[in-house]
C-alpha cells in the first residue's frame, strides 16, 4: 500500500493492516513504522496507539502491584489516548486534502462521524477480534467459555464488516460530492495544563505556599 495512494484507503485494506500487525508478537512496541507519510501513516499510528492503550488498560487493573505502577499506567493511558486522537484528526486532514477539489453537491449530507473516527473504531474492533479469538483457543477453560467466546467473536466480525461497509460508502459518497465531513477537534482538556483546573490550581497553590 502506497502511503500517498488515498484511493486505496478501503475498509478491507485497513482491516488487513490491523490484522497483520496483530500477527507480530509485540508489534506496537518493537516494530518499525511501515509508512513514512500520509493517511496510511496516520492509520498505522492510530492503531499502534490503540494497541498500546489496550496493554496499559489491562495493566492498570492489576491488584497485586504498588499503586505507583498503576499511576504510571494511567499516565501512559492519557498520553497514548492523546496521540490516538491526534492520529484520528490527521487521517481526516489527509482525506479532506484529497477531496478538496471535489465539488460538493448542494444537497450533500454532512456526516457527523468522520472517516478517521470510523477507522479508529475498526482498529478497536480488530483488537477485540484478536483477543476474543485467543480466548476461543484456550485449553485451560471449559467448553462453555469457549462457545461463549466463539459467539462473541462471530458478532464482532459482523460488526467490523458492517462498519467497514459504512466507511467505504462514506468515502465513495465523498468522492462523488454527495456527502462531506469536517475535522472535529477533540480538545482533550484534561491533558492541557492550561485547561485542567486540577493541574493549574495545583500550580497556583504551590506558588502561594
Amino acid at each position: 500500500m502506497d502511503s500517498r495512494d488515498l484511493t486505496r484507503l478501503a475498509a478491507a485494506d485497513i482491516a488487513a493492516l490491523h490484522d497483520s500487525c496483530h500477527a507480530i508478537p509485540g508489534w506496537a512496541r518493537s516494530s518499525a513504522p511501515r509508512f513514512a507519510e500520509g493517511a496510511w501513516q496516520a492509520v498505522e499510528d492510530n492503531h499502534r496507539c490503540n494497541c498500546l492503550l489496550w496493554e496499559e488498560e489491562d495493566l492498570a487493573r492489576r491488584r497485586n502491584v504498588p499503586d505507583s505502577e498503576i499511576a504510571g499506567n494511567k499516565r501512559a493511558i492519557d498520553r497514548y489516548n492523546q496521540q490516538r486522537n491526534d492520529a484520528i484528526e490527521r487521517i481526516d486532514e489527509q482525506l479532506l486534502n484529497f477531496f478538496f477539489k471535489i465539488k460538493t453537491q448542494s444537497d450533500a449530507r454532512l456526516h457527523s462521524e468522520t472517516p478517521g473516527a470510523m477507522i479508529d473504531r475498526l482498529s478497536i474492533l480488530s483488537l477485540k477480534i484478536h483477543h476474543m479469538r485467543l480466548q476461543t483457543l484456550r485449553t485451560d477453560v471449559d467448553r462453555a467459555h469457549v462457545e461463549a467466546c466463539q459467539a462473541k467473536l462471530a458478532r464482532l466480525n459482523e460488526q467490523r464488516a458492517d462498519l467497514g461497509a459504512c466507511l467505504d460508502r462514506l468515502l465513495a459518497e465523498a468522492a462523488r460530492g454527495e456527502s462531506y465531513f469536517k475535522v472535529y477537534r477533540q480538545f482533550k482538556m484534561y491533558n492541557d495544563p492550561a485547561l485542567n483546573p486540577a493541574i493549574y490550581g495545583e500550580s497556583k497553590r504551590s506558588t502561594r505556599s
